[in-house]
């Protein structure tokens, strides 16, 4: 049975962050959110030199496709909803993993 990870990137236009102490609010409010509500694994990714550009890695497994692709829409939507900032990019990517 194979079992497949998920990697959802999301990206956050910051307009007007000047500081970092702002833009780790904004990052560790997302962070707990997701975990909480989903289980799932997340990160910094790649953005980490820019106060105006937020970009979170968020990953999970399981040995379901279909669960997986809905718990990552879902993360997705949430962050969206929640966060007071742009959301300027959204991807799911699926892996699967043979034995």
């Amino acid at each position: 049975m194979p079992m497949f990870v998920a990697v959802l990137t999301v990206e956050f236009a910051l307009d007007g962050n000047d500081n970092l102490k702002a833009k780790r609010r904004v990052a560790n409010s997302l962070k707990q959110k997701a975990r909480n509500r989903f289980n799932v694994a997340i990160a910094e990714a790649g953005t980490e030199n820019s106060l105006t550009r937020l970009r979170l890695a968020v990953t999970s497994i399981s040995n379901s496709e279909s669960h997986l692709r809905s718990r990552m829409d879902k993360c997705a939507l949430m962050m969206e909803a929640v966060c007071t900032e742009e959301m300027t990019d959204s991807e799911v990517e699926i892996y699967a993993v043979d034995d």
